[in-house]
């Protein structure tokens, strides 16, 4: 494998696993589904759908619920969590590795990212960027904290872990072959579905 980034080491290894076992349940595969319904309310159902950093699958079993005719592939560099996608999906739609060099394949109808950039650093984010807009035939859904400036902020004890700031704007800054359609927000005390609180942003790439 190529040399990893400090960021994508901890989440290939022990935390990352820890991760996937702390993240799943029904209430947030309900929430999950409610979230996806609302983000994609303006966007035509999509045939094919990769998402880049999918743990164990919650966000794809949510678009499989809305979805049941999509065909669905997955991104994840942490290998137990491969090993759970692989009972989730095909194996050869299942790919291990990072999102900054993985090869997936393109011309997927929608590319879904959530809770990943965050965990990315600055100076490779131009990469995942470019990876996600080139693995889009139409649609990329951000799903991620927002800040307006950039900042860096503890999780759980650890430093550059995770970064907060405008992922949205930074890719139409850098790829002006999107276009925003739409966008929204979570609440983590929402009475119904709660999630932490996400802004997600649907883009489209525009027509030429």
């Amino acid at each position: 494998m190529t040399e990893l980034s400090p960021q994508e080491e901890f989440w290939r290894g022990a935390f990352g696993s820890e991760y996937s076992d702390r993240n799943v349940g029904a209430n947030l595969a309900a929430s999950n589904t409610a979230l996806f319904s609302r983000a994609l309310a303006r966007a035509c159902a999509p045939r094919t759908v990769l998402e880049l950093g999918a743990n164990i699958g919650m966000n794809l079993v949510a678009l499989g619920h809305l979805f049941p005719d999509a065909e669905l592939h997955a991104v994840e560099i942490n290998a137990k969590a491969c090993d759970r996608l692989r009972e989730l999906l095909p194996p050869d739609r299942v790919t291990e590795g990072s999102i900054l060099v993985a090869d997936p394949g393109d011309g997927f109808d929608l590319v879904l990212i959530k809770g990943v950039l965050i965990h990315i650093a600055p100076e490779d984010l131009a990469t995942a960027y470019r990876r996600a807009v080139a693995s889009s035939r139409r649609y990329l859904l951000i799903c991620e904290y927002y800040n307006s400036t950039p900042v860096e902020v503890t999780y759980r004890g650890e430093s550059q872990r995770l970064f907060k700031r405008d992922f949205c704007g930074e890719i139409l800054d850098k790829h002006p072959e999107m276009q925003l359609i739409d966008y929204g927000f979570v609440y983590h005390r929402d009475p119904v579905f709660p999630l932490d609180d996400i802004t997600w942003f649907l883009l489209e790439r525009r027509e030429v």
